[in-house]
């Protein structure tokens, strides 16, 4: 298999910087002007521009040097720290992808690749429940696209995107992904048999941890393969269904509510 790092720069200020807008930074370079390598790489000359304006909110000063048009016409090229970006980039990536070969002797045999440590290294996200799964089939429409991923050996999560979102992360029958979704999303229902609700995602298990404080409470299900759904639920609720630890109980979310993320 070959493996190939992708670095994303980022900052609280500015959205994040990768591969995609290196690109532009060196088809910037290459065709000599903004319009020129927006069209090599197949963007528009806004997306370009708005691309060029957070790169240099993000490192602090511009990366290209553009000049109005005239008899000698206009044109664009790199600042010396738009060449030093691209050469970091490259290097980083390239860093990056010799640690990630290096672990795969120790991991071998584990069921972890070194991907799937990376990632679970790096990932930061405010979503209380973070699953990794395989994409086991994609029905879709003229506007959206249902994925349904399996988690674990009984349990596969829906989850609602559109068909833009599918074809920008590779989205694919066995391709392996991360499932976010956010606490307050979940709700908890008492026993194996789900009341009938249009929540897509339904998953039995059994009441792991219930911490409740004054006004919340939070509720850990055991899904089954050591993994966990996590639903935040009001005290009032969680002491009306009586969910003591090893009850059993439905998680419910629907698929609009989860989101996709990719390595």
């Amino acid at each position: 298999m070959s493996i190939e790092a992708l670095v994303t720069l980022r900052s609280s200020e500015a959205p994040n910087v990768g591969r995609d807008r290196i690109r532009l930074l060196e088809a910037v370079a290459r065709e000599g002007s903004i319009s020129a390598g927006a069209r090599h790489i197949g963007i528009t000359y806004k997306a370009a521009w708005d691309g060029l304006d957070a790169m240099a909110n993000l490192f602090g000063q511009p990366l290209i040097e553009a000049r109005a048009g005239g008899k000698a016409g206009g044109g664009a090229h790199l600042t010396p720290t738009g060449l030093r970006v691209i050469a970091a980039f490259h290097r980083m990536e390239a860093e990056m992808a010799r640690v990630v070969r290096a672990l795969e002797p120790e991991l071998s045999g584990t069921g972890v690749s070194p991907l799937n440590l990376m990632s679970g290294f790096l990932m930061r996200t405010s979503a209380r429940n973070a699953l990794r799964g395989t994409v086991t089939a994609i029905t879709s429409d003229a506007l959206m696209a249902e994925i349904a991923v399996q988690v674990t050996a009984t349990t596969t999560i829906h989850a609602l995107v559109t068909n833009g979102s599918v074809r920008d992360l590779g989205l694919v029958e066995g391709r392996q992904v991360v499932l976010l979704i956010k606490a307050p999303f979940v709700i908890i229902a008492p026993g194996t048999t789900p009341p009938l609700v249009s929540m897509r995602n339904c998953i039995p298990g059994t009441v792991r941890r219930c911490e409740t404080t004054s006004v919340s409470a939070e509720i850990v299900l055991d899904i089954g393969d050591d993994r966990t759904l996590a639903a935040t639920i009001s005290a009032r609720s969680a002491e009306a269904l009586d969910l003591t630890e090893c009850a059993e109980a439905c998680a419910l979310f629907d698929a609009a509510h989860v989101i996709i993320a990719i390595d």
